[in-house]
């Protein structure tokens, strides 16, 4: 049986700024340390009943090309950065207060959310983290050529591949990445790829009042031969943020998953489904007797 790992949580408060992608409105974020068995909350401290929004699949709805969460009166946006580096770097309880409904574009990564983590550290704590370990293939599939899996993974690992195929956009073309996801290889391989999409996206997006304050330099824009006025970090930079975005997404679940999770052109959408799934496939174990799906560890 899996040991589950201590959770953890931040040293001490920490904070950044940028520019929401979609409002153009300059954002606050703050992390603060948070007791074990918290979770991943966000309070919007510019409302005024200060709603904490938890960072649950239950609590996401559906918008395009972005993670929204909402609760108690109040939403955040684009949610899936500020996540994927809390859940990357093993961190399982912290407060996120935040000045607007969205969070900053940054640079369209999770590097200066890291960046941020790293000036204050991270403490253990002495509760167990929630594990929930996949013992059989759990499927999202919209067609053949969209779909998401996760299967069981051995020792214990929890290893994520990406597919991508952009067959318009030859520039991006196929890509495929796989790591096992420790804090170290998502520093090394994940924090630092970008947000992309094509020149015609971009326009379309602009035309209907969206990300008009968003430049070339904030984000990767693809024209027909690569990247306008911009150099990539990594020649597949778009697959590992497809994989930056599915750290994310999981997180929502609130356990670690442990499991080979596989996506096949797949976005936020088909991501948070499949937590879903996951999840009431564990409750279904729970309450069957003699028949396991999911073997859970706390």
């Amino acid at each position: 049986m899996l040991f589950p790992r201590v959770q953890n949580t931040i040293a001490a408060s920490t904070c950044f700024e940028g520019i929401g992608y979609w409002s153009g409105r300059n954002v606050r974020v703050e992390l603060h340390p948070a007791s074990a068995d918290t979770g991943i909350l966000f309070r919007r401290v510019d409302l005024s009943d200060r709603p904490i929004i938890a960072a649950t699949v239950a609590n996401r709805t559906d918008i395009p090309l972005r993670t929204r969460l909402e609760a108690g009166g109040g939403r955040v946006d684009m949610v899936e950065h500020i996540m994927a580096a809390l859940a990357g770097l093993r961190i399982d309880n912290c407060e996120v207060h935040i000045d607007c409904e969205e969070t900053p574009g940054l640079d369209g990564s999770a590097h200066t959310v890291v960046e941020a983590i790293d000036r204050v550290g991270i403490r253990p704590q002495i509760e167990r983290r929630k594990t929930v370990c996949i013992s059989r293939p759990i499927r999202i599939e919209i067609d053949q050529d969209c779909w998401i899996e996760a299967r069981p993974s051995p020792l214990g690992q929890t290893i994520l591949r990406y597919e991508l195929d952009y067959p318009a956009v030859p520039a991006i073309g196929r890509q495929t990445y796989q790591l096992t996801l420790t804090p170290e290889t998502f520093r090394s391989n994940l924090a630092t790829a970008r947000t992309f999409l094509t020149e015609a996206e971009a326009r379309h997006l602009q035309s209907q009042g969206l990300g008009e304050h968003a430049s070339f330099d904030d984000l990767l824009v693809y024209g027909e031969d690569g990247p306008i006025g911009n150099e990539l970090r990594y020649a597949d930079e778009c697959v590992r943020h497809k994989l930056l975005d599915m750290v994310g997404d999981l997180a929502l679940a609130g356990c670690d998953i442990v499991g080979y999770v596989v996506a096949h052109r797949t976005g936020h959408h088909q991501n948070a489904q499949l937590v879903r799934k996951i999840l009431a496939s564990e409750s279904e174990s729970e309450s069957s007797e003699g028949e396991t799906t999911l073997r859970r560890t706390s």
